[in-house]
């Protein structure tokens, strides 16, 4: 979360994704549009379980420079025009250069963006700009940081395949770590038409959501069984659901939630229209994409067992990945034996 990034400059953290591949052993590799693919693969038959989480977070791009001190940038992601306002501190990319916002130039969320001082060589000549917040802090059993979405969900990827890893459990996962989700989930359309994941994947998206009503931060992981676009599949949400019930009676102090994320649409809606059968997880994020009260921009914050508890039951569902049918097939099994058991006395009261 130290690491800045914006749509289309996720470079930084791509760097740091793979520096934690390198260090924990995991298989890595970029497809053509920079995404990175994480494997790994030490059940070469089992169905795979893809875990998709994105790199960037609504940021400026700069479009030109207007002086030495001045420069014109476009600001792509979704936030309101009424956060955006005039003084509002930023920093421009590479060079970590302070600056602030200026009047806005034209339509599409085209600002003036004001430095300090000239950023000196073209070397460090900026290409992109951020918020001006906090990286990343832990207080309180939370965590604190520009970008929680969706640098939470990459962490979670990893960790997830770090564990299973260390665990030697014989899994098939592929993590996909993309690029561009927040204009469009450009990388994930991208891996999504590659033929680079096997069609038959369960794909399944790990993001931070807006807290709704329904749901509470600080209660677990969120089933998410939709977003503002689409409804996921109901067998695929199913079989999480079911492995979550198995770590509620296995470990005291597991807990998860289900609830509609409509805050935002995700990137299990773009795989879902590829044709992957998919599902999301999530966890509840205050100050979504840096909107706090009064229309001030402020730190994301998720809570830490929130993002422990998503880990935990990926580590899950991977391990349980064989048996899949089994899980799904329990509640169809469960209605036929209440149709068998009730079947006789609806015959014989039917024209009572």
């Amino acid at each position: 979360m130290r690491h800045p990034a914006a749509p289309y400059y996720e470079h930084a953290v791509r760097a740091e994704v793979e520096r934690i591949c390198r260090e924990n052993g995991l298989a890595c590799q970029r497809d053509r549009v920079g995404n990175v693919l994480v494997r790994l693969r030490t059940a070469k038959r089992r169905r795979p379980i893809v875990l998709a989480a994105h790199m960037d977070h609504p940021g400026f791009e700069i479009l030109r420079p207007l002086s030495v001190t001045r420069w014109l940038a476009q600001f792509r992601g979704g936030v309101n025009d009424g956060y955006f306002r005039k003084g509002t501190r930023v920093r421009l990319l590479p060079g970590n250069i302070p600056s602030v916002l200026g009047s806005k130039q034209g339509k599409d969320k085209t600002f003036e963006l004001k430095a300090a001082a000239s950023p000196g060589t073209a070397g460090l000549l900026p290409k992109f700009a951020i918020w001006d917040l906090e990286d990343f802090a832990v207080r309180q059993r939370r965590i604190y940081g520009r970008s929680c979405d969706d640098l939470i969900g990459v962490a979670a990827a990893l960790a997830t395949l770090i564990e299973l890893k260390k665990s030697r459990t014989r899994v098939n996962v592929i993590a996909v770590i993309s690029r561009a989700e927040e204009i469009g989930f450009r990388g994930a359309l991208a891996c999504a038409a590659s033929g680079d994941l096997p069609k038959n994947s369960l794909v399944i998206s790990l993001e931070t959501s807006r807290e709704l009503p329904g749901v509470k931060m600080g209660q677990g992981v969120i089933l998410r069984v939709g977003d503002r676009t689409s409804i996921f599949n109901p067998e695929a949400t199913r079989f999480l659901a079911e492995v979550a019930l198995e770590l509620t009676a296995k470990r005291k102090g597991f807990e998860y939630q289900r609830g509609l994320m409509s805050g935002g649409t995700c990137e299990a809606t773009a795989y879902q229209e590829f044709g992957f059968q998919t599902a999301a997880v999530c966890v509840a994020l205050g100050n979504y994409h840096n909107c706090a009260a009064r229309e001030r921009i402020k730190t994301e914050y998720v809570n830490i067992s929130d993002v422990s508890s998503m880990v935990e039951l990926l580590v899950a569902a991977a391990k349980r990945m064989s048996q899949y049918s089994y899980l799904t097939s329990k509640l169809p099994r469960r209605l036929r034996q209440m149709l068998r058991e009730s079947d006789k006395r609806l015959r014989n009261t039917a024209d009572s």
